[in-house]
């Protein structure tokens, strides 16, 4: 086992996840003062990127930045209760990478629903899809870089119990998850909005679900070192 001090230190991270939630709160306070008190502002829109749902002016300006500093402080823990933690240490450039990019992802949301809700015309239908495909296309990849733990990555009982399995599935998954997020974004580009937007976004997340699920299997199947029964760390 490595020493402590060989371990990466999380500490610029937590600075940019920081920073990222300063930059969610600091665009709400603006928010504040553009939106009147008693305004509903819109948290969720429809297929067609018209806004159906509503929540109070605190709640729909607090909503985002309270998230991503929730998601922060999760993935700041993960490191300390992995079982397999030097797997997990390893995967530190990916694992940050992902953060990175989910955090983005929470400050772009969030810049445009404040902006929709001071009433700016915002496409949200197309930013959300847009920037789903970009954060596949950022796991997809570091995706094989990833080494087997038990709370990042793509987790079925086959990769666990086959590094063979955990490594080609990875590698699989990450060509799969970059392909989809180009095609995504792409089709966000190209101008297509509602159901046939949808459909690419969530039946190619389905897709790619199943065809990895099985994958591991296969994988698993082929390994002559594959292990049975609960998982060991």
């Amino acid at each position: 086992m490595n020493a402590p001090s060989s371990r990466p230190t999380n500490r610029p991270i937590l600075v940019a996840s920081g920073a990222a939630v300063a930059i969610m709160l600091a665009t709400s306070a603006w928010g504040w003062t553009q939106i009147p008190d008693d305004a509903q502002i819109p948290i969720h829109w429809g297929l067609d990127g018209q806004p159906d749902g509503y929540a109070p002016k605190a709640i729909g300006l607090l909503v985002l930045p309270v998230f991503g500093l929730i998601v922060s402080a999760l993935l700041a823990i993960v490191p300390f209760v992995e079982p397999r933690r030097e797997n997990l240490y390893r995967s530190g450039p990916a694992y940050r990478s992902v953060w990175l990019g989910l955090l983005g992802l929470l400050v772009v949301l969030h810049f445009a629903a404040v902006f929709a809700a001071t009433g700016a015309e915002v496409d949200m239908a197309g930013l959300v899809a847009a920037a789903v495909g970009a954060i596949f296309v950022v796991i997809g990849n570091v995706l094989g870089k990833v080494r087997s733990n038990f709370m990042f990555g793509i987790r079925t009982p086959w990769t666990l119990t086959s590094d063979r399995s955990w490594d080609r599935t990875h590698r699989l998954g990450g060509r799969l998850m970059v392909a989809l997020g180009v095609v995504i974004v792409g089709a966000t580009a190209l101008g297509l909005r509602g159901a046939p937007l949808f459909a690419i976004v969530g039946g190619g997340g389905v897709a790619l679900v199943v065809a990895l699920f099985a994958y591991s299997y296969l994988a698993w199947r082929a390994d002559p070192d594959r292990r049975t029964g609960r998982p060991s760390n």
